[in-house]
C-alpha cells in the first residue's frame, strides 16, 4: 500500500545565512497579513540547509537569482526572484512571497519540486538554469568594461 510518497518528498535545498535571516524576518513580518504564504515560506526555511554565504554554489537559486525553469504547464520561463517591493511581473521579477517564488528558493539546477498554486492545484517545475547578478542588472547594458 505504498502510494506516491516519493513524489511528495521535496528536494534538499540550501540557503545562504544572510538570505535565510532576511527571509525569516520577512516571513515573520508578513505573518499577520498573509498567514498561509508566511507558513509556506517558514516551512521551506525550516527544511533548508543553512550555509555560509560564500559557500553557495552558482547553480543554487538565491534572492536576486535569475532562474529559467520548466513548469508542467507549458514552456520554459525565466524570472528573477525578488522581495515583494521589487516584484514586477512585466519585467519577469517574481516575489519570494508567491507560491512559485517560495518553491524556487534554494533549488539547484536540475532539481524539480511540486508546489501548490493559489487556486489549490498542484504543479511541478524543474530548474534549468540559474544566474546571479552581482548587482541589479540595468535594462540596457551599454557600458563597456575597463
Amino acid at each position: 500500500m505504498q502510494e506516491k510518497t516519493k513524489a511528495k518528498r521535496k528536494p534538499a535545498i540550501k540557503i545562504g545565512a544572510t538570505d535565510h535571516a532576511k527571509l525569516l524576518a520577512f516571513a515573520s513580518a508578513m505573518e499577520s497579513r498573509n498567514p498561509e504564504m508566511a507558513e509556506e515560506l517558514f516551512l521551506e526555511l525550516d527544511r533548508a540547509r543553512v550555509v555560509a554565504d560564500g559557500s553557495i554554489s552558482e547553480d543554487v537559486v538565491q534572492m536576486g537569482s535569475t532562474v529559467t525553469f520548466k513548469p508542467d504547464t507549458g514552456e520554459a520561463k525565466t524570472v528573477t526572484l525578488v522581495f515583494p517591493g521589487d516584484a514586477d511581473i512585466a519585467q519577469g521579477k517574481i516575489s519570494i512571497f508567491t507560491p512559485i517564488g517560495t518553491a524556487l528558493i534554494g533549488l539547484t539546477k536540475g532539481q524539480a519540486i511540486m508546489w501548490t498554486a493559489r487556486d489549490g492545484r498542484t504543479h511541478q517545475l524543474e530548474v534549468l538554469e540559474v544566474h546571479h547578478a552581482g548587482a541589479a542588472a540595468p535594462a540596457t547594458a551599454t557600458s563597456g568594461g575597463n
